[in-house]
């Protein structure tokens, strides 16, 4: 039996409390934050569970295997760092850390400690997104031209983290599990509207190999939630919208060919528009959270290397680096490094 402890139990933490009290092999030991009133739901909900005001009582006990950080993103390296050197397990909500450098050491440690380092990237465990995957890995889409994405909705404004960093991390660790590689440029505009120099909307440019493309727009500020990814191939075309209650992932069989690649006037070059079929596969029903916590389980148990590790996690904060970076110099390119 794996014992954990979270810490951090506001808006994630009890969801996580709840997914890995479910969780097969697992038990929340511990629950840690430092308002008490956040506490005192889950003490009564959950009465086997210690819950603490200070995270070192949860560290410092020999009985728990692992610890899940779900706390302010400015606080990550931290206490990833004191749980990995306390020989924990660690489990952090996305993003890994602020900065490049924080999210290596992080990474750096765990490898030096030999212990199980998972980033919180809920969607990679999502059967929609890995529906997906699984149509690209087979070549389904043929060559990959570009990718546009939308995550908005009104609210829920961050205090320390712009709107970047809060909602592009879905879209950025899904894109690059998708294609399986790293962006080569990045470039980002936005601007800040209700809060000076925290940016509540934004839009994101991925530029990879190949010429391929990925677009990013995410805002606390508009009227309607939207959670829609299109992606677009020479062969077909992939809708994924989250909020679909049943058909979230539509694959369609439609396209442009350019014909008369020789031409040397525009009446002799033609193109063939193709519109087919719609398929809308079966879709497992399950919690893309409790997929993530049996994972992060099994990776403790087996021995295994988790889906979204610390390379995964390095990588998102790479580009939402990058791409903040672009935001405060006017939308420049900003070259990604290995």
């Amino acid at each position: 039996m794996i014992q954990l402890a979270v810490i951090g139990a506001g808006y994630w933490g009890p969801n996580l409390v709840r997914n890995f009290s479910q969780t097969p092999g697992a038990r929340v030991a511990y629950v840690c934050d430092l308002d008490a009133a956040k506490l005192a739901p889950l003490a009564a909900q959950y009465p086997t569970l210690t819950t603490t005001r200070n995270y070192q009582d949860a560290l410092g006990d020999p009985n728990v295997d692992a610890v899940v950080v779900a706390t302010p993103v400015s606080t990550h390296q931290r206490l990833a760092v004191e749980a990995l050197r306390a020989g924990k397990h660690v489990l952090v909500e996305k993003p890994l850390a602020a900065t490049v450098q924080a999210a290596r050491e992080i990474d750096a440690v765990a490898r030096e400690v030999k212990r199980v380092l998972m980033v919180g990237h809920t969607f990679i465990y999502n059967p929609a997104v890995t529906k997906v995957h699984e149509y690209i890995q087979r070549g389904a889409l043929g060559e990959i031209y570009y990718i546009d994405s939308a995550r908005v909705n009104l609210g829920l404004h961050q205090f320390d983290i712009n709107v970047i960093w809060d909602l592009a991390p879905h879209d950025v660790s899904m894109i690059l599990y998708w294609l399986g590689q790293r962006p080569l440029r990045v470039s980002a505009r936005g601007n800040s509207y209700t809060q000076d120099n925290i940016e509540d909307v934004a839009f994101v440019t991925l530029e990879f190999p190949g010429k391929v493309m990925a677009h990013i727009h995410v805002s606390w500020m508009s009227p309607a939630k939207l959670r829609r990814t299109t992606i677009v191939g020479s062969k077909q075309m992939i809708v994924y919208d989250d909020l679909e209650a049943a058909e979230k992932v539509k694959l369609y069989d439609s396209g442009v060919e350019q014909l008369a690649l020789n031409a040397t006037t525009r009446a002799e070059l033609q193109r063939t528009y193709r519109v087919g079929d719609v398929l809308s596969p079966r879709l497992d029903v399950v919690e893309p959270l409790r997929v993530e916590c049996k994972h992060f389980v099994e990776c403790i148990v087996e021995g295994k290397t988790p889906r979204t590790n610390g390379d995964a996690g390095i990588a998102v904060v790479q580009v939402l680096e990058a791409a903040t970076r672009s935001l405060r110099e006017g939308g420049r390119t900003i070259e990604i490094g290995s």
